[in-house]
C-alpha cells in the first residue's frame, strides 16, 4: 500500500502540529510602562535589549526620558490604543506604589492609582509578551493580608503567565541604598523562575558622594545644630536618617529614597542634602545620564525610580527563560526536523 504522505512530510507536520511559531527577534523588544526616568530602560539597554515603547503620566519624567533615550513616552495610559503601539516581547512596569506604601494611605487596589494595575493588563491581553516584570514597594506583598498579591497573581495566571514574586533589596545588588522592593515576574514558559541571589559587594558610599557639593544643598545652621545635638555618628561618611518619629540613625548607606519625603530627612554626615546626581547614583544611573530638569523634579524622579542593577539582574534571568524553548517546543522541533523515514511515534507508515 502506498504512503499517502510520501513527499509531503512538511505538509503533514503542519497539518498535525500547526504552523511553526514565529521566532523570537535577535534583539528582544521591551515596553516600559509607568516608566518614570527609565531605570528599567537603562537595565534593558545594558543587556542589549531594545525598548520600543514607553508611557508615563508625568511631563517632566517624559522630558528626561526623551532626552536620555531618544524615545518620548506616551502620556495618560488610559488613553493608549494598545493595538496601535509596537509589538514587544517583555513588559516592565513600576506601577504606582503610593496606594501600597507606608508613606501613603495603603488603600491598595481601591485607590485610583492602584487601579493602574488593570491598565497594564490591557497591554498583556493584546500583545501577549513572553515575559512581564512588575516592581512596587515592599508592602505590596502583604497589602490587605495578602489579598492584593493574590489578585495580582491570579489575574496574570488567567492570561497564561506562571507567576512568582520576591522582596529584593538594592543593598544586595551593589548599591549603598537600603531599598526593598516587591518584584513580580510572569512568564509564558511554565518553569520556575531562577531568582538572582544578589550578594554583590556594596559600592562604598564615598564613591557615590560628590567631593565639592554646591552650598545650596547644605541644611540651615539651625537644622544642622539640632541634628548634631541629637545624634553622634560612629562612621563617616554616613547618611543620617530622621524617621517620622524624629529618631535619627546613621549608616554607611542611604535609607530608601522617597519622592515625597521631607526635604531634610536624609543628610550626609548630618550636614547637607544629597545632590540630584548623588541620588541618581544611589539608584544605579550612570553619570552620563543627562539631568535636564530642575533639582526638585530630579529628586522626585530619583525617589520614584527603580534600582538599575537590581532589576537588571531580574531581567537577565527573564531573558534566559524567554529564549529557552519549552519541552513542547523542543518535541515539536524534533518532529519537524525528523527525516520522512524516521520513527516519529506518529504511527504513519
Amino acid at each position: 500500500m502506498s504512503n499517502p504522505f510520501a513527499g509531503r512530510f512538511d505538509e503533514m507536520m503542519t497539518a498535525i502540529l500547526g504552523p511553526p511559531p514565529s521566532p523570537l527577534p535577535a534583539t528582544l523588544r521591551c515596553a516600559d510602562l509607568f516608566c518614570g526616568i527609565g531605570g528599567f530602560h537603562v537595565a534593558a539597554r545594558n543587556l542589549g535589549l531594545d525598548v520600543v515603547y514607553a508611557c508615563d503620566i508625568d511631563d517632566a519624567a517624559r522630558d528626561a526620558y526623551a532626552a536620555n533615550y531618544g524615545l518620548r513616552p506616551d502620556g495618560d495610559i488610559t488613553k493608549v490604543r494598545v493595538d496601535q503601539i509596537p509589538d514587544f516581547d517583555l513588559l516592565f512596569a513600576g506601577f504606582p506604589c503610593q496606594p501600597f506604601s507606608i508613606i501613603g494611605r495603603m488603600q491598595g487596589l481601591a485607590d485610583p492609582r492602584g487601579s493602574m494595575f488593570f491598565e497594564l493588563l490591557r497591554f498583556l491581553r493584546v500583545k501577549r509578551p513572553d515575559g512581564v516584570i512588575l516592581e512596587n514597594v515592599k508592602q505590596l506583598a502583604t497589602a490587605d493580608n495578602g489579598k492584593v498579591m493574590d489578585r495580582i497573581t491570579s489575574e496574570l495566571a488567567s492570561l497564561g503567565y506562571r507567576t512568582d514574586y520576591r522582596i529584593l533589596n538594592a543593598l544586595d545588588f551593589g548599591l549603598p541604598q537600603k531599598r526593598e522592593r516587591t518584584i513580580i515576574v510572569g512568564t509564558q514558559q511554565q518553569v520556575e523562575f531562577p531568582w538572582p541571589s544578589g550578594n554583590i559587594p556594596m559600592t562604598p558610599l564615598a564613591d557615590i558622594l560628590d567631593t565639592s557639593p554646591d552650598a545650596k544643598h547644605f541644611a540651615s545652621p539651625e537644622i544642622r545644630a539640632k541634628r548634631h545635638r541629637a545624634h553622634t555618628a560612629e562612621i563617616k561618611p554616613a547618611i543620617w536618617h530622621e524617621n517620622k518619629g524624629g529618631n535619627i540613625s546613621s549608616h554607611p548607606w542611604s535609607c530608601a529614597l522617597r519622592a515625597g519625603a521631607s526635604h531634610n530627612y536624609l543628610l550626609v554626615d548630618g550636614e547637607r542634602r544629597l545632590t540630584p546626581r548623588e541620588m541618581l547614583r544611589l539608584q544605579g544611573f550612570p553619570d552620563n545620564w543627562e539631568i535636564v530638569c530642575k533639582d526638585a523634579q530630579t529628586r522626585k524622579q530619583a525617589g520614584n525610580a527603580v534600582p538599575v542593577p537590581m532589576v537588571q539582574a531580574v531581567i537577565e534571568r527573564m531573558v534566559d527563560i524567554v529564549r529557552r524553548p519549552t519541552p513542547t517546543q523542543q518535541r515539536t522541533e524534533r518532529l519537524r526536523t525528523a527525516s520522512p523515514g524516521a520513527n516519529t511515534g506518529l504511527g504513519v507508515t
